[in-house]
Order: structure tokens, then C-alpha cells, then sequence
């Protein structure tokens, strides 16, 4: 049993990671597997018995290629896929331009624009009622899970090349950035509740403390578990991944609570620069600190040192749920300026200036409603997607040009998932920044996702939501529809 242990932990130690270019390329499989599916999906007959299989074998397999057998080759996995997409874009789409059936005779449509403003308690009105769903955020963040799965179960195979496994040290592989890319993703739905309801962030810090523990106590509880069950049977463990005793679980059940803390200061600062700001700190610490040494170096006495990755790591982690947070705040609104308005409103609520109305002009309206969409109550948005596009891509140029500059410069002494470091934190929302755009501008110019509801039409605008009026007008000539959709998560 030892030597089988030792055996193991020797398999996975040691890895010196790849390239940033090579990542980019194993994850542009994802993307193209989109493209593929969504242009199947547009141009033949929906078949139920060969549904699954059919999305299994066009999502799930290509993941499953890239990280094993086309693991250092993508392009060719990537053409592969291209081709058949190309060839079939040949072929027109079922209905053109066509308006698919949305929810429009279900729920009411929107209502003229309202303006959030600040009562007199300091409380913001007419909040936003719900998120608007974004098709590509889900597609983005469940191609994430998926390739998560598959390289946690594909690592302990030698056809998993090392090069993707977690690097001992400094370096980047398709590992170190999963764990980032997890706590990014998890800033990003993090955002809804300041979205909903941005006056959450003005609430009292010890029940939201209460509230926010309550909902991490399942993942601590896991966290606790793990150790115990791993220590208990003596499982392999690469004991510089994150500690002696430490997990994952603690760290992503550790970081929101973190985040309510840090509340007072996002009303009067931008999320990202809090994060970038928080990066920094967390920077000079490890180099001027003396930190990059105590974890590298000290030896593991006491429960302090034996968990020294994962306890320091913990601030870099934050910095990244901030990121991503701030990224929430860009993509789920209608409007992606949506809540720095309201978060002007409350910022000039708190300073004693005039307050103002923040008007959301995000709010589709509509002058046919029919006696079903009456009867609900919750409006339909229309997205700014062609403004939430370009933020992304700004964001995403600047997170790559600082990333290039701290390479050129040699700061943080390279990517370290280790210690999450300065680079590591921009390395991590430059690519999921990216990613998630790539997934955007797929699901809203060249093919719906496999998630959408929007409006097909290759040669249409990023401003792809069907008006209510012309939908309602649609029935009135055509008649009632049945389209069959493909299960639809929200964000």
C-alpha cells in the first residue's frame, strides 16, 4: 500500500505544465463543438431517439479528445470539427431570419421603463425583478464542469498527458486553470442577488454574515468530510496542492463570506478594481511579505504551516471571485452599465448629494398583450448584447496586455496556481473573460447556442431578442406555433 502511494503521488508531483497558447487551443474544442451542435441544430430535423447520443457525441466526446489523444495536437482535432461545421453552413437554416417561438404568449411583456431610485431609508426602488436568462453564460459554465469531470477522472491515466496536470510550482496546465476558472465562475452568478437587489449591499453585515454562512456551511461540512475520509483510508494526496488538511471545498466556502465583508467598499469603488487592488496586495505579500518563501520553504509544523498553500492562496482566490464578480455585473443585467448607475445612485445616497433616478432604458414594452400574458407577472428585457460584446472584449484586451507586460517583466516570478499570484490572477480573467465572450458571440451572431431562445439570422445584429410586437403580429397572420426547445437553464 505504500509503495502504491508513493507510486502515485510521484505521478502527479513534479509537472511543469505547457504553454498558455497550447491551453487556449484545448479549450478552442469547446467552441468549436458549440459551433457544430448549433449549426446541426439550426439545419436538420430535430430527432428525439438520437437526441442524447447525438450531444454526446458532438459536446462531450471532443472535451474528452482534447485533453487525451488530441491533447498536443488540438488544431487538428479543432479542423476536424470545423470542416463538417463549414460545410453544413452551406446549407440554408430551416427558417432564416425567423423569429423561434419565445415565451412572449406566457409571460407579460415588459413594461414601459422604470427608474431606480434611492427612498428616503437609503433603499433602492423599482430594482431589477429578475435576471434576464443568458443562454451563453450557461453553456460557458456547464462545458466548464464537464471538462472539469473529465480531467479529474482522466489524470490518474498516463494517456492524460503531465503537461496538463496541476504544476508543482509555477507554471500553467488545463488543471490549475480549472480551479481558477471554478471560483471566477462562481464571482459571476454571485452578482445576481446585487443585481436583483442592489440595496443588499447596504444591508447589515452580520445577518447577511449569518445568511451567506449558512449557505457555505454544506461545502465547509464536504470540505470536513474529505479530510477525514482521505486521511482515514490513507488515499495518495499531492500534499503541496493545497496543504495537509486542506481542500478545495474550503476554499470556495470560504470566499463568499469574504465577499459580504467587502460590501461597504463596493458601493463607493468599481468590483474590478477592488479585485485588481486586492491582487496586488496579495502580491506584494508573497515577494516583499516574505510569503512566496514561508510557503515554499517553511516546514510544516502546526496546523498553520501544514495548510500553508491553501491559507494563502485564499486572498489570491478572492482577488479572482472579485473579477468575476464584476464580470456578473456585466453580463447579466439587460444593460451592462446597468448596475454602475445604480451603484452612482447609491454612492450619492450615502454622500448627502441630490439623488437622482437611474433610469434603466433596458425594458422592452409592449402595446399587444394577450389575456394569458396578463395573467403573469413577470416582464421580459431586451439585452444590450451588442454593449455587453464590446465591455467583454475591452476587459478581456486589457487582462491579456497586463498579463504580457508582468511576463515581459518577470513579476511574481511567473504563474503560480500554488500561491495564486499576480499573474495567475490575471491569467485566469483573461481567459475566462475571453471564453466567455467566445461564447456570447457564438450564441448571438454566427449560431444559436444550444441553450438559446434568441433569433437566428446570420447576417443580424449582436440586438437579437424578438421584439414583442412583432411577435404578437406573427401569431395574429400565422397562428399559434408548438416548438419543441431543448431544455433552457437560467444563469
Amino acid at each position: 500500500m505504500n509503495d502504491y502511494k508513493s507510486e502515485k503521488e510521484a505521478f502527479v508531483s513534479g509537472a511543469t505544465g505547457s504553454s498558455i497558447g497550447q491551453i487556449n487551443l484545448v479549450s478552442c474544442v469547446a467552441l468549436a463543438s458549440i459551433a457544430l451542435h448549433s449549426t446541426l441544430r439550426t439545419r436538420l430535423p430535430a430527432n428525439r431517439t438520437l437526441h442524447f447520443p447525438a450531444e454526446f457525441f458532438i459536446l462531450a466526446i471532443p472535451l474528452l479528445l482534447s485533453v487525451t489523444l488530441f491533447a498536443e495536437t488540438p488544431v487538428i482535432l479543432i479542423c476536424m470539427i470545423l470542416v463538417p461545421t463549414a460545410v453544413l453552413l452551406l446549407v440554408p437554416p430551416s427558417e432564416p431570419g425567423t423569429p423561434l417561438p419565445s415565451n412572449h404568449s406566457h409571460s407579460r411583456a415588459s413594461s414601459p421603463p422604470r427608474s431606480a431610485s434611492v427612498a428616503s431609508d437609503g433603499s433602492v426602488r423599482d430594482a431589477l425583478p429578475s435576471v434576464p436568462p443568458l443562454p451563453a453564460l450557461t453553456t460557458y459554465r456547464a462545458h466548464m464542469l464537464l471538462l472539469t469531470f473529465i480531467c479529474i477522472l482522466a489524470v490518474d491515466f498516463r494517456v492524460f498527458p503531465r503537461s496538463l496536470a496541476k504544476c508543482e510550482t509555477f507554471g500553467v496546465s488545463m488543471m490549475d486553470l480549472g480551479v481558477g476558472s471554478f471560483i471566477f465562475s462562481q464571482g459571476i452568478v454571485s452578482a445576481i442577488p446585487l443585481i436583483k437587489n442592489p440595496a443588499y449591499l447596504q444591508a447589515p453585515v452580520l445577518p447577511k454574515l449569518i445568511t451567506v454562512l449558512r449557505k457555505c456551511l454544506p461545502l465547509l461540512v464536504l470540505g470536513l468530510i474529505r479530510t477525514i475520509s482521505v486521511k482515514g483510508v490513507d488515499y495518495p494526496e499531492h500534499q503541496t496542492e493545497y496543504g495537509t488538511h486542506w481542500n478545495f471545498f474550503y476554499t470556495i466556502g470560504l470566499i463568499p463570506i469574504f465577499e459580504v465583508l467587502l460590501h461597504p467598499l463596493v458601493i463607493y469603488m468599481p468590483i474590478s478594481l477592488i479585485g485588481v487592488l486586492f491582487a496586488i496586495a496579495h502580491q506584494t505579500a508573497l515577494s516583499a511579505g516574505g510569503l512566496m518563501e514561508y510557503v515554499l520553504h517553511a516546514p510544516r509544523v502546526g496546523i498553520i504551516s501544514a495548510n500553508k498553500e491553501g491559507i494563502v492562496s485564499l486572498a489570491g482566490y478572492i482577488a479572482i471571485h472579485l473579477i468575476g464578480l464584476s464580470a456578473g455585473t456585466i453580463v447579466l443585467p439587460p444593460s451592462p452599465s446597468y448596475f454602475r448607475r445604480i451603484q452612482a445612485t447609491l454612492k450619492s445616497s450615502r454622500s448627502g448629494a441630490p439623488r437622482s433616478d437611474v433610469s434603466d432604458q433596458t425594458y422592452d414594452s409592449s402595446d399587444d398583450e394577450t389575456p394569458s400574458s396578463r395573467r403573469s407577472t413577470r416582464p421580459q428585457f431586451r439585452r444590450e448584447n451588442d454593449k455587453t460584446a464590446t465591455e467583454l472584449f475591452s476587459y478581456a484586451s486589457i487582462w491579456w496586455v497586463f498579463l504580457g507586460v508582468m511576463t515581459l517583466m518577470k513579476i511574481g516570478g511567473g504563474i503560480s496556481r500554488r500561491v495564486v499570484n499576480l499573474p495567475y490572477i490575471i491569467w485566469v480573467s483573461a481567459f475566462n473573460t475571453t471564453f466567455l465572450l467566445g461564447y456570447l458571440v457564438l450564441d448571438l451572431v454566427y449560431f444559436p447556442s444550444p441553450l438559446s431562445r434568441s433569433v437566428y439570422s446570420p447576417t443580424s445584429k449582436l440586438k437579437v431578442q424578438p421584439d414583442a410586437s412583432l411577435s404578437h403580429h406573427d401569431k395574429r397572420i400565422r397562428g399559434p406555433m408548438v416548438h419543441r426547445q431543448p431544455p433552457y437553464w437560467k444563469p
